[in-house]
């Protein structure tokens, strides 16, 4: 006798797939812009871009993901606030340059999609898509499974912008005596985390719903304050001229990122104590013993 078998005998659900990509039609239509001309479940997403205030349009583009923040969603069952992280990565790696965001793509991956899950994630991406005015206008989920453990997926997303020309943010104008200011975090952001879940889980012994006293919060409510986008604290300023260079300090904090847009021959002098630290970064300098030469470029500090 011939057995029968289904995608879903593999570990695939067609089913659960369609159920959450429903759920995804219906966050993403919301971010929708005046220039998304397809439906999300297209084979590609169209939109068509008014360039015509600008002289010389140029496309600014970037691919991210949210690194092992994500572990702390898993371990919380918190997922409304990953989406929102990646998307205000995105935008602020583009805002560097001077660009602002048209549209953005997405990519989730899971061993097993649970669209309940798969919604939370989306509610967050469309979140930070609305604030920034960035159409949701596409993406990929896809169902693996034995490629990732139970409960766990992977997030990542594509952003794209435009920029005149002759506003084009590139560090180049930077001279001698201009002066370096910082934009404050909200927190870790997106970066570090595979330090910071080892200091406070494991050395420290914290669990996520530990309350700690020098946070004021829990330790997984630390861990998940969002990734800030700083477009609406630029705005009026990007085409003004008056900022010669940006740098997102992310991976490789301070100390590798300000250099990336520096002209030869020039650096920057920063007093590390001209800025309130965060609790955050105190707690795990302490816990951890971590040299500052170790915090500054690991974390936004």
């Amino acid at each position: 006798m011939t057995t029968l078998l289904r995608y879903r005998d593999a570990g695939v659900d067609i089913d659960a797939a369609n159920d959450a990509k429903e759920r995804i039609k219906r966050l993403a239509r919301a971010t929708f812009t005046a220039g998304v001309m397809s439906e999300i479940g297209s084979f590609g997403g169209m939109f068509r871009a008014d360039f015509s205030p600008m002289k010389e349009p140029v496309l600014v583009s970037s691919a991210d993901g949210v690194g092992t923040k994500l572990r702390v969603a898993f371990m919380t069952g918190i997922h409304n606030t990953v989406g929102y992280d990646l998307v205000c990565h995105c935008v602020n790696d583009i805002l560097v340059q001077g660009a602002r965001p048209l549209f953005f793509l997405d990519y989730i991956a899971a061993g097993k999609l649970v669209p309940e899950t798969v919604e939370s994630v989306i509610e967050g991406l469309a979140r930070g898509c609305k604030e920034a005015g960035c159409a949701l206008i596409g993406g990929e989920t896809a169902e693996m499974p034995g490629f990732y453990a139970d409960g766990e997926y992977d997030v990542a997303g594509f952003i794209i912008g435009v920029v005149d020309r002759d506003k084009i943010i590139d560090g180049s104008g930077i001279r001698p005596g201009d002066v370096l200011i910082g934009l404050p975090s909200a927190g870790l952001h997106t970066n570090g985390y595979s330090l910071a879940r080892k200091l406070l889980f494991e050395v420290a012994g914290y669990q996520p719903d530990s309350h700690v006293e020098e946070l004021g919060c829990s330790a997984a409510q630390e861990l998940l304050k969002p990734h800030r986008s700083y477009l609406a604290a630029l705005e009026g300023l990007l085409e003004s001229g008056v900022i010669k260079g940006l740098a997102h300090i992310t991976g490789g904090g301070l100390l590798e990122n300000i250099p990336r847009i520096l002209p030869e021959g020039t650096g920057a002098e920063i007093t590390v104590d001209s800025w309130p630290v965060l609790p955050v970064f105190k707690l795990l300098a302490r816990i951890g013993n971590v040299p500052e030469r170790e915090m500054l470029r690991t974390f936004n500090m």
